[in-house]
């Protein structure tokens, strides 16, 4: 079986043109653009190469962007006051802080800072509540992504069995989540894996749509995976290759060689989930901009 390859960066460049059309017709009609600020604490190698992404994307869909980038040295209550400055600041329309943040950060007071209508990442209580209601609000931005890609490519979800492997609050829990809830592509029947699940193998073996998100390269195998199955891979990890000129490759969570020939669908790494991280950072900006 050759596998329909579900194209991330190319359903985010699509999306990404309408956003820079929609930005255009506000701007020509007298508002203003769009503005993103992105918060950095400390030189973590990987944050700062996920800022820049995002720095890029605003640049393409026409949004004005800043990127605060502040010492690990920084104190709680100094990140709390640059936080309550951004949300009383009406130039801006979204906020994100990078996470990981330094250990003597408690990263959920500072995602709870964060304005609901300014936190374009969906990580607040507030928007996490709204959406276990299936109310309208800020999705977290990977979750949000997936189920984009599901619509994009007509992917068949009514009544089918879902293996999430992975719980984080920022893919596993939201997705199952948004999954299970009534809609075209949701109404899935879904379980979610972790690390003290036993046989994860027999779910998985079962699973019509399996989505891996728990960040240990090739832990999904052909094996685990029953013929016809969709795969999402969200997961993207550095592996040492000295073949390569940087020394190392990025991998999913699946070992794509084996698990591939066995799905109808499956995202590849890079170019599968990730763009589309960041263009739900950009709808959500756009989203909180056009409510104002």
């Amino acid at each position: 079986m050759s596998p329909v390859i579900i194209d991330g960066k190319y359903t985010s460049d699509k999306i990404k043109k309408e956003i820079a059309q929609r930005v255009e017709e506000i701007v020509a009609n007298g508002g203003k653009r769009p503005h993103l600020v992105a918060i950095l604490v400390g030189n973590d190698g990987a944050s700062q190469t996920y800022v820049g992404h995002k720095e890029r994307a605003c640049k393409e869909v026409g949004f004005d962007s800043t990127v605060l980038r502040f010492e690990d040295s920084i104190t709680e209550a100094e990140l709390l006051d640059v936080i309550a400055e951004l949300n009383s600041d009406d130039h801006v329309d979204g906020m994100i802080v990078q996470l990981p943040l330094p250990k003597h950060i408690d990263e959920q007071k500072v995602i709870e800072a964060i304005h609901p209508e300014k936190d374009v990442d969906g990580f607040h209580p507030a928007n996490v509540g709204k959406m276990m209601l299936g109310l309208p609000t800020m999705l977290p931005a990977t979750p949000a992504g997936i189920m984009c890609l599901l619509e994009e490519y007509n992917v068949e979800t009514k009544g089918k069995n879902c293996v999430i492997i992975g719980r984080s609050n920022i893919v596993g829990r939201p997705l199952a989540n948004l999954l299970s809830q009534k809609g075209k592509y949701a109404d899935c029947t879904v379980t979610v894996c972790h690390s003290n699940t036993k046989n994860i193998e027999e779910h998985t073996k079962n699973a019509d749509i399996i989505v891996a998100a728990l960040g240990k390269a090739g832990f999904l195998k052909g094996d685990m995976v029953k013929e016809g199955a969709v795969v999402i891979d969200v997961g993207i990890t550095r592996v040492p290759d000295s073949t390569k000129k940087s020394g190392y490759r990025l991998s999913g969570d699946c070992d794509y060689e084996t698990v591939a020939p066995k799905c109808s669908y499956i995202t590849p790494v890079p170019g599968g989930v990730g763009p589309m991280t960041i263009v739900s950072l950009m709808l959500n900006t756009l989203k909180s901009a056009e409510g104002k």
